[in-house]
């Protein structure tokens, strides 16, 4: 206990030591001591003036320094030359406040717009990493296809350009996305997008400096590991250009995994064999939340029963083809797993079922399975919807 209080009093002794050698504190001493003087002496000589009492004297100092004109009308020589200085020194210290003031308002706005404030009150966000060319359409294509995600809980975080985003952000429709500037690897700017509260984040490839191929995809595994320690809970979707870092990313808890360079090679060699490969996933891979592929949650009443029996109780126009497995923030629920396992050490059954789970994938996809296939829990159906035909 004395420790403790010997600290106290150090850190004490300490502020008052500094707060003496501040210019600033002598100022408002100064200050203060002259607005002392003046009420005192108003009190004493301008009794002729209605100022009987000391209050009335403190109020003329308060409405003089403020509005900048007299309550009473001073009579006596020390009287009015004391009203004279308060008059002018109320203007003088008046500017300088409001100055002050506009000068705070005015900086917090431009740290705003430079996306150097930190995002405070905002929860079940969803953060967009990266900057690329394109951004404008990548932005439009998850607005359309998640309509639970508006544009205020949207969170853009990167180093492009400051011209770039005052653009992007003076468009209407992008108004009010929040902006956090700075490397989406560093833990100090995740946490100023408030990334203790975020649900989802996406990392695409990052172009807003010249970075190369094996720059980006490290800087993107970087950000994973520093994302999934920081929010275990969020579910992290990242892109990868060169798909020897997929380990990197699986390991770092990744959810999902985006190789588009790989996708674009399989897009171009499908394409070569004259068969409309390309025209079928254009269609299927929708710019609207509609039509498309569409994954949609099963009803839980469906949990434990077979696959024929859930098809059967769908309807058209969309179709089921599969099932997803494992869905959401799989690894959570592995950690999850793994501590119930440690609490309960005797119990067989919580061991098995943390070595099943050891042995699944993350959003690992069911094309056509057989009608006596049984659905489990964090399953969704994936669907193929096509959109109305134009006459």
């Amino acid at each position: 206990m004395s420790l403790r209080w010997s600290k106290i009093k150090k850190k004490i002794i300490r502020n008052i030591r500094y707060t003496l050698k501040n210019p600033l504190t002598w100022f408002w001493v100064f200050i203060s001591a002259l607005l002392c003087s003046i009420t005192f002496i108003n009190f004493r000589t301008e009794t002729e003036a209605e100022i009987e009492t000391l209050w009335d004297s403190v109020w003329f100092t308060i409405v003089t320094t403020i509005a900048g004109y007299y309550e009473y009308s001073p009579v006596t020589l020390p009287g009015r030359i004391a009203s004279l200085l308060l008059l002018v020194f109320g203007m003088l210290v008046l500017s300088m406040i409001t100055g002050k003031l506009a000068s705070y308002f005015m900086d917090m706005q431009m740290k705003k717009e430079k996306g150097l404030m930190p995002l405070k009150n905002l929860k079940g966000h969803f953060l967009l990493c990266g900057w690329r060319s394109g951004f404008e359409k990548i932005l439009d294509n998850i607005i359309n296809t998640n309509p639970e995600i508006t544009p205020d809980l949207i969170v853009l975080i990167n180093d492009a350009p400051s011209e770039k985003i005052e653009n992007l952000l003076d468009l209407e429709r992008f108004k009010e996305i929040h902006y956090v500037s700075g490397d989406f690897a560093d833990e100090n700017v995740l946490k100023r997008a408030n990334i203790q509260t975020a649900e989802r984040a996406l990392i695409i490839s990052d172009h807003s400096k010249e970075y190369s191929d094996l720059e980006i995809d490290s800087r993107t595994v970087l950000a994973v590991i520093s994302m999934s320690n920081i929010n275990p809970g969020m579910y992290i979707a990242a892109e990868l250009i060169d798909s020897k870092f997929e380990k990197h990313l699986r390991m770092a808890h990744c959810d999902e995994i985006i190789l588009t360079t790989d996708y674009e090679h399989n897009l171009l060699a499908s394409a070569s064999g004259g068969m409309g490969y390309s025209n079928v996933m254009r269609t299927l891979i929708s710019d609207d939340a509609d039509s498309g592929i569409l994954i949609e949650d099963i009803p839980s009443q469906f949990f434990g029963k077979s696959y024929s029996e859930y098809r059967k109780s769908l309807s058209y126009p969309k179709i089921l083809i599969g099932l997803l497995l494992n869905t959401g923030n799989f690894h959570q629920r592995r950690k999850d797993a793994l501590r119930e396992a440690q609490r309960n050490p005797d119990i067989k059954t919580v061991v098995g079922n943390l070595n099943k789970v050891k042995t699944l994938k993350s959003n690992q996809p069911v094309l056509t399975p057989p009608d006596d296939y049984i659905i489990m829990k964090n399953t969704k159906a994936i669907f193929v919807r096509g959109k109305p035909l134009e006459m």
